[in-house]
């Protein structure tokens, strides 16, 4: 009888091994076998992992081993060469300070592929190597998840020495610079089409949990690696968010970031339920209880000093090695003030306020949920007089703070697609948030989007055209059905558009907008541009697959500065379509059809606010006309974070 299992012969075998010789001699008859060629079912092939496990910091450096701080993180398999160096991310250990290069880790190496990457190191260049990589992957793969698509970087501006084909390779890779310079600064730099990450000695008189001016690197911190990569993602998917048009771009930029670097904590399940165990079940808590109670007076040892909850604290080692005494920023670093909007412009000061708002609505969700665990646990004769929980009701705690977490990140995120796609405001992301969560959830029995709507009231965030503060009002209005359809556009798959549909797309859509600019809210007739379109596929609340494209419609007007002000600047108008391809109607395939029109178009008072906001910022132009001249209209990311 023949065997069931099949196993290809060696490869270019001169002579049969002795066995294989002797196994011939005793089955003469045995029929011949086919060639690896012939035998679609070989079982010699190995598949390819699906995930590489790195070894990173679940925080920084500065925790130690503390609990859960060394972790393995799952990213995407993929062939790396050294560097590492793979499709989406190039990490270049470049020294600008000592202009040297560092030797490039090998993470394909079999004794670094055993051992799931380096062990977190502080003074090996190539552990610093693995972590931007490990880091950077990650925060990539969330959006990607989160938003149903590939998410492709800025592309670099084509020049002379530039092809086609170096546009599209830069489009799909982003370098990573992880000892650019000596500096307190990590920052997202178009112009290296990257993230540049410093170095620098702590201070010496206030260091915190690190050694007098000891080196502190932010490439070993995984809240700034992710805050950053989330600038060049945010800049991938809109382009015109990098024009500081009002005073919440830059401080938009900096908040949303930090919410993906925070959110991030609560997927950390041994801090989080350290956490939860040492505040009693209360996340929100800014202080952890100490592990020894004092009976009165200041604490005498380290086991009864009640340390910061790592969870809502962003960046722990740079805030206290920069002498800030604390994390760089809080989850909840701004109380309840509905003035502080009116007040507070300094773009990190201003952009807590939307953080905070936002992890006020996460607890706010996260404590309904759990209510009733508490309320069983205290039936059954638990008390929580006492900080510790028991270990059951912390592991059911700790799944729902981490599910909501999650849920909330998702909302966050795809509240991208249902922005204008300019000059976006904090009352903007509120209605994007809603509407993207009524989109994909109508049901909401927790009142998540309740719980955003009063977080952002509490703290003075308001839209400004809105009817009404009401769920009704703040929903984006949709188009009605077969209203506005938009006949030959081409949806690909999930993982993206060819070449020749990005450019079938293009024409329709340029000729959509020429055909319909009048309906569409245009007043000018300059050209419409289609910047961007991407393709969305998601699994909806009912279980459908539901095919939809974002895509930003943008037209640019130049207008003066004035008479006694040189130069020019960029009034631009648009808005964002989500459009539908509905499933086919027995043999035919329905149009694809527009189902939000999310506009954000010209006005007198706006065109004057946005030139007041440019004049108040020194973006007159000094040399008006000059190739340099439009780089003024884009936020610097270096001088954005420098010193803090």
């Amino acid at each position: 009888m023949q065997s069931q299992f099949v196993c290809e012969g060696l490869a270019e075998s001169k002579a049969p091994s002795p066995s294989a010789a002797a196994s011939a001699r005793s089955a003469p008859n045995a029929p011949a076998s086919n060639s690896p060629d012939d035998d679609i079912f070989s079982s010699a092939e190995l598949p390819w992992p699906d995930w590489r496990p790195l070894k990173v910091y679940a925080f920084d450096p500065s925790l130690g081993k503390f609990v859960g701080n060394y972790m393995t993180t799952q990213v995407r398999y993929e062939k790396l060469q050294p560097g590492p160096v793979g499709e989406r991310f190039a990490v270049i250990d470049y020294d600008g300070t000592n202009r040297t290069y560092y030797l490039p880790v090998d993470l394909d190496d079999p004794k670094l592929l055993i051992m799931g990457g380096l062990a977190p190191s502080d003074t090996d260049p190539r552990f610093h190597q693995q972590m931007v990589y490990a880091v950077a992957s990650e925060t990539l793969q969330r959006f990607e998840a989160a938003l149903g698509r590939r998410i492709h970087w800025r592309q670099i501006a084509h020049t002379p020495d530039t092809t086609t084909e170096q546009q599209a390779a830069a489009s799909r890779c982003l370098n990573l610079f992880p000892h650019a310079m000596c500096q307190a600064n990590a920052f997202y730099n178009p112009a290296v089409h990257g993230i540049v990450f410093g170095y620098f000695k702590a201070s010496r008189t206030d260091p915190g949990r690190n050694l007098p001016g000891q080196t502190v690197y932010t490439c070993l911190s995984h809240d700034i690696i992710a805050h950053e990569t989330t600038h060049a993602i945010v800049d991938g998917i809109r382009e015109y968010f990098m024009e500081p048009t009002n005073i919440d771009v830059p401080a938009f930029h900096e908040a949303f970031a930090d919410l993906a670097a925070l959110f991030v904590h609560f997927a950390h399940k041994e801090v989080l339920l350290d956490t939860l165990r040492k505040t009693g079940g209360r996340l929100f808590n800014q202080q952890l209880s100490a592990n020894v109670q004092t009976d009165s007076g200041p604490a005498i040892i380290q086991a009864q000093l009640a340390a910061p909850n790592p969870l809502v604290a962003l960046a722990q080692q740079f805030g206290e090695a920069s002498g800030m005494r604390s994390s760089l920023r809080s989850a909840l670093g701004t109380p309840v003030d509905s003035n502080d909007i009116n007040i507070k412009t300094e773009p990190h000061d201003r952009g807590s306020i939307l953080v905070s708002a936002v992890f006020d609505a996460y607890f706010t969700v996260y404590t309904r949920r759990t209510f009733d665990l508490f309320r069983i646990f205290r039936a059954g004769g638990g008390t929580l007089d006492k900080d510790d929980l028991a270990v059951p009701l912390a592991e059911r705690l700790a799944a729902e703070a981490s599910r909501t977490a999650d849920q909330f990140f998702v909302i966050c995120a795809r509240a991208l697609d249902y922005c204008p796609p300019v000059d976006i405001t904090f009352g903007d992301f509120l209605r994007a948030v809603l509407t993207a969560d009524l989109d994909f959830h109508p049901d909401d029995p927790d009142g998540v989007r309740d719980a955003f709507m009063q977080a952002f009231r509490l703290r003075g965030i308001v839209a400004d055209d809105a009817a009404s503060f009401s769920e009704d009002s703040l929903f984006w209005p949709k188009v009605k059905r077969q209203a506005l359809e938009v006949d030959g556009l081409l949806f690909g798959d999930p993982n993206g558009l060819t070449t020749e549909e990005k450019d079938t797309n293009g024409r329709v859509l340029r000729a959509f907008a020429k055909k319909n600019a009048k309906l569409l809210g245009f007043r000018d007739p300059e050209p419409i541009a289609a910047p961007s379109f991407h393709p969305m596929f998601q699994t909806g609340q009912d279980g459908r697959l539901y095919v939809n494209m974002v895509v930003e419609l943008v037209q640019t007007v130049e207008k003066d500065f004035g008479a006694t002000n040189p130069g020019k600047f960029p009034m631009r108008n648009g808005v964002t379509l989500l459009i539908a391809q509905d499933p086919p109607d027995g043999a035919t395939r329905p149009p694809p059809r527009v189902r939000f029109v999310i506009p954000k178009l010209w006005s007198q008072p706006r065109e004057d606010r946005v030139r007041n906001y440019y004049l108040s910022t020194g973006q007159v132009a000094e040399h008006p006309g000059s190739a340099e001249d439009g780089k003024r209209f884009q936020i610097n990311f270096g001088l954005l974070h420098a010193g803090v």
